[in-house]
């Protein structure tokens, strides 16, 4: 049967409707992506690489737009809060419809014989990034020095790491209401905790033990399983595939400082009954920041390098280094690294897994590399900050 023209006309401008509802669609999803970093002001280094605390007050934490032009990211907020480069830099997250971010603040300054002297802190910062501009809600009371922290899937729970109590918190969500339900006590220090996909699981980082506990999660209630397997030397952070079938431990190697020493990346196997390590990867000098790609073919660790030790020191460097590890199934491998500026603490991948964003702690900016295949680009943009990124995170991490 011929159509007619009227006809015609009709299905061509149908299709250019659905066309352009879909792109807009499609843009609006794109442009809502977030980056939170954390700024601490009270911290500094000498050229003898000894760290220099000076007065509180002037700390912040940002919330970025990374959606709009993923090269040219804009602050949008920025809120007066305490942070502190005195901890993992994944102490704030962002859950994952990204209405909703959590900052945990782990250390205060205060004055003791006319001396600025860090102490352990117990406040967790509760941010809406629905409102216009994004704000705090809530403050809660928590453990003593709240570290890495993360948000489950389904958003309704958080689980803190709080590194002078030796415990996780439990914290349920309610929409934007967050309140402590539980503390779980892990006997040892732990410095990141981080769920499976599934949320039924949840890894911790026992830094000066050396090893990932494992939690069970049954709807609110988390119990330790009194199970760990050992990894690398002191365990900074964790990091999953999307797939929840590897996690991936960056092993400082020197209890939070670069050494001269080559470290590693610890590969544990979560499908195997009980779950194991399976590989390390030798990776280079101080790895701390650590971030899988959604789509789960790569990994990316930060290198200190020395870049805030003594300018004496041997192993002392200007700039660091961010590493590239390719993920082909359970295999992780080297792929290549690309120089970043100084101290950076923080990286986090962009939504769709196509750029990198590095927090150098030194230069106040943000280094932004770009993903090529199973490689890293740096592409030479960054984006200038009003202060020190300690903490960084997007959605996936």
């Amino acid at each position: 049967m011929k159509i007619n023209d009227f006809s015609r006309h009709t299905l061509l401008a149908l299709a250019l409707i659905l066309q352009i509802s879909f792109l807009a669609s499609a843009q609006a999803q794109t442009k809502k992506q977030f980056l939170i970093v954390g700024l601490d002001e009270k911290q500094t280094y000498s050229d003898k690489g000894v760290g220099i605390v000076g007065p509180p007050g002037k700390d912040s934490v940002l919330i970025i737009d990374i959606g709009s032009s993923p090269l040219e990211p804009k602050i949008i907020a920025s809120l007066p809060l305490a942070n502190t480069i005195s901890g993992p830099p994944v102490n704030l997250a962002i859950n994952t419809n990204e209405t909703l971010a959590l900052v945990a603040n782990s250390m205060n300054v205060v004055e003791v014989d006319g001396k600025w002297k860090q102490m352990p802190d117990n406040r967790l910062f509760v941010i809406d990034l629905e409102a216009k501009p994004p704000a705090l809600i809530d403050t809660i009371v928590i453990g003593n020095q709240p570290s890495g922290l993360s948000i489950n899937k389904v958003g309704n729970l958080a689980l803190v790491a709080n590194r002078a109590d030796n415990s996780i918190s439990v914290l349920r969500i309610t929409g934007k209401k967050v309140e402590l339900i539980d503390t779980v006590v892990i006997g040892e220090q732990v410095s990141h905790v981080i769920f499976k996909p599934d949320g039924k699981t949840a890894l911790a980082s026992k830094f000066p033990g050396h090893k990932v506990a494992f939690l069970d999660v049954d709807g609110e209630k988390v119990t330790y399983k009194k199970y760990d397997v050992v990894v690398g030397l002191w365990p900074y952070n964790i990091a999953l595939t999307p797939n929840g079938k590897l996690a991936i431990t960056a092993d400082n190697g020197n209890a939070g400082a670069a050494d001269g020493n080559i470290d590693t990346v610890s590969i544990i196997d979560l499908e195997a009954n009980p779950p194991r390590v399976i590989d390390k990867v030798v990776v280079g000098d101080g790895p701390e920041g650590l971030a899988i790609s959604p789509t789960g073919k790569l990994a990316v660790t930060a290198l200190l390098k020395g870049s805030n030790s003594s300018k004496e020191a041997f192993f002392y460097n200007r700039n660091a280094e961010v590493v590239a590890l390719k993920i082909d199934g359970k295999k992780v491998s080297l792929s290549n690294s690309v120089e970043v500026r100084g101290l950076p603490e923080g990286i986090a991948f962009s939504n769709d897994g196509r750029y990198i964003y590095v927090g150098n702690f030194i230069d106040q900016d943000i280094s932004i590399l770009r993903v090529d295949g199973d490689k890293i680009v740096n592409t030479g943009k960054s984006l200038s900050l009003p202060g020190h990124p300690a903490s960084i995170r997007s959605r996936f991490q």
